[in-house]
């Protein structure tokens, strides 16, 4: 194992059955104003709104509301919210839905008291956090992200296309607290529970597919790896499995809460290419990283073939016997895209509406990052597109 390093994750999780009952623990923490941010009007239908507000009311809060974020929150939105989180003098954001909404949050913690502005600041020079952080507590109702246990936050810029994200080095930024109710998640429609548990394997993949040496973090991916794509195949089949869907939900938490990517490298093409997609599609995050994926990981094969034959024989139970490496190696990817395909996922860009003429676009718009087994260059890039379009 390789690297040294610091861990701290300050985050406290409440998981389970009936855990927002916790809230009214946490409440007393923070100042009187506090302000509720959610999506597009899930939580209104399903009851979790007006149980949540009680909870608010009764421990004497002054609430406000920033409702209709967007699955890919824009700077626009970031933007309104910041108004609103100023006017209210807000001591507290408590995010109450998917891995957007807290995004959201914690892009609006970091830019309530911020004097320049933030898509500048933090989103194109990746500055950290000189002013104070506004509190952030999440109320978890998707599984996917892991937003939930770490200082993440993705903004998308509409006028230039842009979907960028930023992990703060900030322990400020990271949620304060977390409320995890499996039961939440078993009313989501199939794509999108489909959509998260690919969000959740392919940030385990992200910092798997990198590193040559013996790292205790590749042995913890493979368990969570292996874990999930248990649980999938159950909530695949039956949406109502609470125990699937609990065992998914704190894959999500562990698979990005940043354990496993210590003492290692990491790889993050996969959501640059992604990303790249959804600045001009505006498509859902995990259907963007399913389009994309298989391409890439073929195209980097070669590079991180011994990497790769762990996967197929450790993740998929690919017998080596009698196979050259190459080939368990794209055993373990043969097998990876047919659990893809099982699940419905996306599986080409054309579906997403992406056309051969938008491809210089994205090549121009992918971040290249370092840490993966291949550097890519803008060739690269469009081979990948190409490769993913049809």
């Amino acid at each position: 194992m390789f690297g040294n390093f610091t861990y701290c994750n300050p985050t406290k999780l409440y998981f389970g059955s009936a855990s927002l009952d916790n809230l009214s623990r946490e409440l007393p923490k923070y100042g009187p104003n506090v302000t509720l941010i959610y999506g597009q009007g899930s939580i209104q239908k399903n009851g979790i709104y007006d149980t949540v507000l009680d909870l608010l009311r009764r421990s004497g809060k002054t609430v406000a509301e920033i409702a209709g974020v967007m699955p890919n929150p824009t700077l626009d939105k970031l933007r309104e919210g910041v108004a609103i989180a100023r006017d209210h003098n807000t001591d507290l954001l408590l995010a109450v839905g998917g891995g957007s909404v807290c995004d959201y949050a914690k892009a609006v913690a970091v830019s309530v008291h911020c004097p320049d502005d933030p898509w500048e600041t933090y989103f194109v020079r990746f500055e950290e956090p000189t002013c104070p952080i506004v509190p952030v507590g999440c109320v978890l109702t998707i599984a996917g992200t892991g937003s939930e246990m770490n200082a993440g936050a993705v903004i998308t810029n509409t006028e230039t296309h842009q979907k960028i994200g930023h992990v703060f080095a900030s322990e400020d930024v990271m949620p304060r607290f977390s409320i995890l109710d499996p039961t939440y998640t078993l009313t989501l429609p199939h794509d999108q529970m489909a959509a998260g548990i690919y969000d959740i394997f392919n940030h385990i993949c992200e910092q798997y597919f990198s590193g040559e040496d013996d790292s205790t973090s590749d042995y913890l991916s493979e368990g969570l790896m292996r874990s999930l794509l248990h649980a999938s195949r159950i909530a695949n089949r039956d949406p109502q499995n609470y125990e699937a869907r609990s065992n998914i939900m704190w894959t999500a938490t562990w698979a990005l809460n940043t354990l496993i990517s210590r003492g290692k490298s990491t790889d993050w093409m996969v959501h640059m290419l992604g990303q790249a997609v959804g600045g001009y599609t505006n498509a859902t995050h995990g259907m963007t990283l399913s389009a994309v994926s298989l391409p890439y990981y073929r195209h980097i094969l070669p590079y991180g073939l011994a990497k790769f034959k762990r996967f197929a024989v450790n993740v998929w139970d690919v017998a080596p016997e009698g196979k050259s490496d190459r080939e368990v190696a794209e055993a373990g990817l043969a097998a990876m895209e047919a659990w893809m395909q099982e699940l419905g996922l996306v599986m080409k860009l054309s579906d997403l509406g992406v056309t051969e003429g938008m491809l210089e676009c994205l090549a121009d718009g992918t971040v290249v990052l370092p840490g993966g087994y291949k550097p890519l260059c803008r060739e690269d890039i469009l081979h990948i597109f190409r490769e993913s379009l049809a």
